[in-house]
């Protein structure tokens, strides 16, 4: 009896010594991600910008064959990849906004992107480097996952594991820039057949894996679109030649198909229906923000032909806007300048101009002053 019992107390113990190696093997690259993360900024407001080298290999077909249906199915996913066995909780975020592409004086491509939301958030530079993917820099809003100070708890550093896959916006190591933007129309929910991605798992497969804008409108039309939160949305695509195009789903299309036109700037309307648009209105599933599109066009008419990055700026704090508490496409959280020649990225934090943070995608990470 005494030798039955030894040999179940080795045989468990046996068992929890390899559950536990096998836990270690799985979280080693994620605790180095982890470990990785540091506080850019200071602000007396605590939203801070923060930077993360991703470690981990992450498989985005397996989030993506998970079975995408809805929002929990969605975050479900995601968790099972970043945060495998254990039980974190994450919402999915709203994405407001304005951007646009230009070529300055010296032929670099400039993407400029105000992210618009009406909660302050932290934000995080996303490094990743996946096998048999592009490198690539992405910014996360902490606050969509509840981790506003990333370094400041042990959950909050789990959760942030998710950030490859809740980016709002990013650039490749080919100059493929993406942005997402809210709309007005009823969320897309296509239904042909095809793998389902939502939102923002889509900004990651173009990052990993599109060299040109024309690649990445590919590699969507392989997808049915499935807009996460309850609203609806459009990406906007640029390239290191120029190439701007915006990826929208055509409200008036009973399978809403996929429509990539190419246009300087964009912001919460469809341009498939500009003409339907009015500025300083609602105009039912057609969008809004038509007057930020204006100004944004009007600095670029006034320096036609001499376009440089102080244009670009320009066009950004032209697009600004203020908190309001009850437009969630309020409040700018940042501006960024991404140049798909160069591969640098310049960010500023709520209207910050005066403090712009630089990013180099080449050499080591991080590389910021």
């Amino acid at each position: 009896m005494k030798e039955r019992a030894k040999q179940l107390f080795l045989g468990v113990g046996a068992a929890l010594l390899l559950a536990a190696a096998a836990f270690v093997w799985l979280y080693f690259t994620r605790i180095q991600s982890i470990a990785s993360i540091r506080r850019i900024t200071d602000y007396a407001d605590g939203y801070n910008l923060y930077c993360m080298d991703v470690k981990y290999d992450y498989d985005l077909e397996a989030v993506i064959a998970y079975g995408i249906t809805d929002d929990q199915s969605t975050v479900d996913a995601i968790l099972q990849e970043a945060l495998p066995l254990l039980p974190v909780s994450i919402e999915v975020p709203d994405f407001g906004c304005s951007a646009f592409c230009i070529s300055d004086r010296n032929g670099d491509v400039l993407m400029g992107r105000n992210y618009d939301f009406r909660n302050d958030t932290s934000a995080m530079l996303v490094h990743c480097n996946p096998k048999g993917g592009y490198r690539s820099v992405a910014f996360a809003a902490l606050d969509n996952v509840g981790a506003n100070t990333p370094d400041a708890s042990l959950k909050a550093k789990l959760t942030a594991l998710t950030a490859p896959f809740i980016c709002l916006d990013g650039m490749n190591e080919k100059g493929v820039s993406i942005a997402v933007l809210t709309l007005d129309s009823e969320p897309t929910a296509q239904n042909t057949g095809r793998p389902v991605i939502a939102t923002t798992l889509a900004i990651r497969l173009v990052l990993d894996h599109a060299a040109t804008t024309k690649e990445a409108v590919a590699l969507l039309s392989d997808y049915d679109m499935f807009a996460s939160a309850g609203r609806d949305y459009h990406f906007y695509i640029t390239d290191a030649a120029g190439d701007g195009r915006v990826v929208e789903y055509d409200c008036n299309s009973e399978n809403r198909e996929l429509v990539a036109t190419p246009i300087r700037t964009v912001t919460n309307f469809y341009a498939l229906y500009m003409d339907q648009v009015l500025p300083g209105q609602r105009n039912g599933i057609y969008g809004h923000g038509r007057e930020r599109y204006d100004r944004i066009e009007a600095i670029f008419i006034q320096n036609t032909g001499a376009y440089s990055r102080n244009t670009a700026w320009q066009a950004l704090q032209a697009a600004q806007q203020l908190p309001d508490p009850e437009d969630v496409t309020s409040n700018t959280q940042w501006s960024i300048l991404y140049d798909d020649t160069n591969l640098t990225a310049d960010v500023v934090l709520r209207r910050n101009w005066s403090d712009v943070i630089h990013y180099e995608l080449s050499g080591n990470f991080p590389n910021y002053p």
